[in-house]
């Protein structure tokens, strides 16, 4: 993953882009080596703001943009929270996908058969939903044509 860290009314030292890397290992390892992360970093310079040091880190994936939001009195703590929140994201995306995918592939197998025990249909939690009487083929009436 490309890390990209930039800073607005703040110098980015090595250090803080050091801190950053190291923030968003977690990320890092649960993302493709194609996906690309810009962090920015900023001071708001207005007096009134109490929590004035703001990190914002944008995730680039296949596909969808995740977007995460920090603001403290410290930059650092500012950089770690927003490292959670996408981090949180992330794992709900790929959460996401994993079901569409399992969804998907259940959908193109046949759906199996609920088991029958003495003519009776049975779901999972053993709750008895009919009632049957098992019928040998050559005992079936003929069918009947319909005219309509």
């Amino acid at each position: 993953m490309r890390i990209d860290v930039k800073g607005r009314n703040l110098p980015v030292s090595d250090e803080l882009r050091e801190h950053v890397a190291k923030r968003f290992r977690k990320v890092e390892r649960q993302v493709s080596e194609l996906a690309e992360l810009e962090v920015e970093v900023l001071e708001e310079r207005n007096p009134r703001v109490a929590d004035s040091q703001i990190a914002e880190a944008t995730l680039h994936l296949k596909g969808v943009t995740l977007r995460a939001r920090a603001a403290s009195p410290d930059i650092v703590h500012s950089i770690n929270v927003a490292a959670e929140e996408l981090s949180r994201q992330v794992k709900r995306h790929r959460d996401k996908r994993r079901r569409r995918r399992e969804q998907r592939a259940a959908a193109g197998t046949p759906p199996a058969t609920a088991p029958v025990m003495n003519g009776e249909v049975v779901l999972e939690g053993g709750e008895v939903v009919l009632e049957a009487e098992v019928i040998a083929e050559d005992e079936l009436p003929p069918e009947v044509p319909s005219t309509g």
